[in-house]
C-alpha cells in the first residue's frame, strides 16, 4: 500500500485542525517525502505534550504515542534533541486549552 508523503499528511492535518478552529503551526519543516512528524500540543497553561507516530509491534498498525509531557520548556528540549538526531523531522505545534489534537480521529494514524 503506498504511503502518503509527509507534506501531504501535514497539509491534511493542518486543514482538519483549521476546520475545528484549533490553531496549529509548522515549527520545523522536515523532508517533504519521508520526514517523520512530531506533534506538540501546548495547552497554553505552561504545559505541553509531545506525540510521535509509532508502530504497534503486535498488530503492525501505526499509532500516536506520547513521547514527552510536562512543563513546556522540558517538552521543547525533547523536540530540540529529536531534531538533532533527525534533521528531516517535521514539528507541528497545536495550541488548544481544551487539549484537542485530533490525532485519535480516523485518518491520522
Amino acid at each position: 500500500m503506498p504511503r502518503l508523503t509527509a507534506r501531504f499528511w501535514v497539509d491534511a492535518y493542518l486543514t482538519r485542525l483549521r476546520l475545528q478552529d484549533i490553531p496549529a503551526f509548522v515549527v520545523a519543516h522536515g523532508d517533504d517525502t519521508g520526514g517523520a512528524v512530531l506533534v506538540k500540543l501546548a495547552t497554553l497553561d505552561g504545559n505541553a505534550v509531545l506525540f510521535q507516530r509509532s508502530f504497534d509491534l503486535m498488530t503492525g498498525d501505526r499509532k500516536w504515542i506520547e513521547l514527552a509531557s510536562g512543563a513546556e520548556p522540558e517538552v521543547d528540549a525533547t523536540v530540540t534533541r529529536q531534531r538533532s538526531f533527525d534533521p528531516d523531522l517535521w514539528v507541528i505545534e497545536v495550541e488548544d486549552r481544551q487539549g484537542r489534537h485530533l490525532l485519535d480521529e480516523p485518518g491520522f494514524s
